[in-house]
């Protein structure tokens, strides 16, 4: 499992992007895509384990971890424009083609990179993301709702609560085998970083527009029939965000998907990362 990590930055667009990098770039890459509010960092497990087989691509979104984290004033914080970033990453790194490991904000990057250059897709991992209204939990439906309804001082006040500390915690620690297996680094990391100065308005930004991701769940699903990407679905099964209704509904368009379920919650690694490695190397190594 010994592999060295790179740890490495470049001017992507404009903005310095940061990612780690593992193993062999003249094998297939896989790329892992972070969730909220997390960074490449919740991959750091995970990527030992895979860097003997794949070539192993793992960025920071803008304004997550150590990417460069723009002022919401200075850069539109849309997942449109994150995704812009990661395949400007791509096409600096050389790669045509890959696997997309995706969870939470990771699944509609890499599902907008999908429907972009559906051939460059060699297969999905998908763990706790959504592209099917019915694996919406019901805590982001009463928050966020609202807030696509009308983005105002009250709306905003209630997804405050998303970049709250005790919020932070709670998405890691929810639905855990043994909460006491969960680094506290994780959401240390994460909540030093979400509350840098005037950060806030950025990730309000994002969760606005959150609603574009559902509004392309559509486009999605009919690529999914279309093309039948490989698909691995390991899904934590306590997430009371992204329930496990969507990870079942994945099947009615890709139906040769593998789904493994994971005594979790939103976030599975620090328990389950040899396990997820596993699954991977079965299906695509």
């Amino acid at each position: 499992m010994t592999a060295t990590i790179r740890h490495r930055t470049a001017s992507i667009l404009g903005r310095s992007v940061f990612w780690r990098e593992a193993g062999d770039p003249a094998r297939q890459t896989i790329l892992l895509l972070h969730g909220f509010p997390a960074s490449s960092f919740m991959f750091r497990d995970l990527i030992p384990r895979l860097a003997a087989r794949f070539h192993v691509v793992a960025p920071d979104l803008i304004g997550f971890g150590q990417s460069e984290a723009p002022a919401a004033g200075e850069f539109d914080y849309s997942f449109a424009n994150l995704t812009r970033h990661v395949r400007a990453l791509l096409e600096h790194l050389g790669v045509t083609s890959a696997i997309y490991y995706m969870q939470d904000y990771g699944g509609p990057v890499g599902f907008r990179l999908f429907a972009e250059r559906p051939e460059q897709v060699v297969g999905f991992v998908i763990q706790n993301t959504n592209a099917y209204l019915e694996g919406v939990g019901e805590m982001p439906k009463q928050v966020f709702l609202p807030l696509w309804q009308e983005r105002n001082a009250t709306t905003e006040a209630a997804a405050r609560g998303f970049l709250a500390a005790e919020t932070t915690r709670f998405q890691y620690q929810v639905g855990a085998r043994n909460p006491e297996a969960v680094s506290p680094d994780n959401w240390t990391l994460d909540q030093a970083l979400l509350d840098r100065p005037g950060h806030d308005r950025a990730h309000l930004d994002l969760l606005a527009d959150y609603q574009s991701n559902v509004a392309a769940y559509p486009a999605w699903q009919q690529a999914f029939r279309t093309w039948q990407p490989r698909t691995l679905i390991l899904w934590g099964r306590h997430d009371p965000f992204f329930i496990p209704e969507g990870a079942e509904a994945y099947r009615r368009d890709l139906p040769g998907a593998r789904l493994v379920w994971l005594d979790g919650g939103h976030f599975v690694l620090d328990e389950h990362a040899p396990a997820v490695a596993a699954e991977i190397l079965a299906e695509f190594g």
